[in-house]
């Protein structure tokens, strides 16, 4: 299942980065070229770059690359670097629960409960909100997996 939801977060990733990339050119192409600035492009760049930094922090999670200081692992030998590295995980499981997922989801209900919407597309916030739990989903599996393999993996 690990593998399905990496192949599924890189195929959102690269959908999100690439809708990003003609969004910005047709910004720039737009306000340079033709003098008519767009007036969605701003206001969709930044929900794609939420979109793409959270599903992306999600997926480097997953992949082990996420930004980690690195003094205290490197000092310690193959069993205890693996009780550290469960603890991390169970660490990051036990903010991601409450903050991401529980609040998160709060956030999402609330936004559309309320009808917000953005302010040039008109789309509901709760879409744009809802990458918040989704990436704690994916965080919290991850975790969870990591903990799995170093409880299997023999130090």
């Amino acid at each position: 299942m690990r593998k399905k939801i990496d192949q599924f977060l890189e195929k959102i990733l690269i959908v999100l980065m690439a809708l990003m990339v003609v969004d910005v050119v047709w910004q720039v192409f737009s306000r340079y070229v033709i003098r008519v600035p767009s007036t969605f492009t701003d206001e969709l760049a930044g929900f794609l770059l939420i979109w793409l930094g959270l599903l992306g922090a999600a997926y480097a999670s997953g992949k082990g690359q996420h930004l980690a200081i690195e003094i205290l692992p490197n000092k310690l030998g193959p069993a205890s670097r693996a009780k550290l590295d469960i603890f991390i995980n169970l660490m990051v499981v036990l903010f991601v629960i409450p903050v991401m997922l529980i609040g998160g989801g709060h956030l999402v209900y609330l936004t559309f409960l309320l009808e917000q919407r953005s302010a040039t597309l008109g789309i509901p916030l709760g879409y744009i909100y809802l990458c918040v739990p989704l990436s704690g989903l994916f965080i919290t599996i991850y975790s969870f997996y990591n903990v799995k393999d170093k409880m299997t993996t023999p130090a």
